[in-house]
């Protein structure tokens, strides 16, 4: 890319009412730098780019970079922040409105698997993401912008069947939910052939989806986790 193309990334100073030219000069140099920072990112990978590269294509000076951020890769997780956060935007945006719990889910599901096709989603959150991050901080981040919303669309369905369920149980739904989405997620973005790879996801969580419906419909009760396994006797006092 070159330079030109990538300078017309950096926003202009905004004129905001209360605030110092130096301040909104500071806050538009640090958009600047995470805009070209994604660009870069995504077309060529986290290794491949430099901070040369960087501040070259927001026109500023390595040490106005090292003013707002320790290095490559805290200047890397503030990308990422932005697209996770904007990916979870774009579903609660799909979310919004939908009564219905089952529409909401499949919604839901529709709408995150639009998300992992985008190249930067697939290049910055699926693929660099754990090697730059490391797998606990990418978790972190990664549940704190989208496991919410999970928890909002499995609560939802759960509580369209008669099932009396308490928040621990309601929590552990979710869990499965978020790691069967992460996980589908990734064979989404690494697929040859995204489009199809996303048919089959939706086509798979939509057959389980349509499951739940179809025992909240038959009034089918949840077994209790605290009763004993099948087969396994209950434990007798005294024995």
């Amino acid at each position: 890319m070159s330079r030109s193309s990538v300078s017309k990334l950096v926003p202009k100073v905004p004129g905001v009412p209360g605030t110092s030219l130096r301040a909104q000069y500071s806050a538009s140099t640090k958009r600047g730098l995470v805009d070209v920072a994604e660009e870069l990112f995504t077309e060529h990978g986290y290794t491949a780019t430099s901070l040369d590269a960087i501040v070259s294509g927001a026109e500023v000076t390595k040490g106005a970079l090292y003013h707002h951020f320790s290095g490559k890769q805290a200047l890397f997780e503030a990308v990422f922040e932005r697209v996770s956060s904007d990916a979870s935007r774009a579903i609660q945006k799909a979310l919004k409105g939908r009564r219905d719990p089952w529409e909401k889910a499949r919604a839901g599901l529709e709408a995150f698997l639009l998300v992992v096709q985008e190249p930067r989603y697939r290049r910055i959150v699926v693929q660099e993401g754990p090697s730059v991050l490391g797998y606990e901080r990418f978790r972190e981040q990664e549940e704190r912008s989208t496991f919410a919303t999970v928890v909002d669309i499995v609560r939802s369905v759960l509580s369209a069947g008669t099932w009396e369920l308490d928040e621990p149980m309601i929590q552990t739904f979710s869990r499965i939910f978020f790691g069967a989405m992460s996980a589908a997620g990734e064979d989404v973005a690494v697929a040859d052939d995204p489009i199809l790879a996303a048919t089959r996801v939706e086509a798979a969580i939509g057959f389980i989806i349509a499951g739940f419906q179809s025992l909240a419909d038959a009034g089918v009760p949840l077994p209790d986790p605290g009763a004993s396994p099948v087969g396994v006797p209950a434990a007798v006092d005294g024995s």
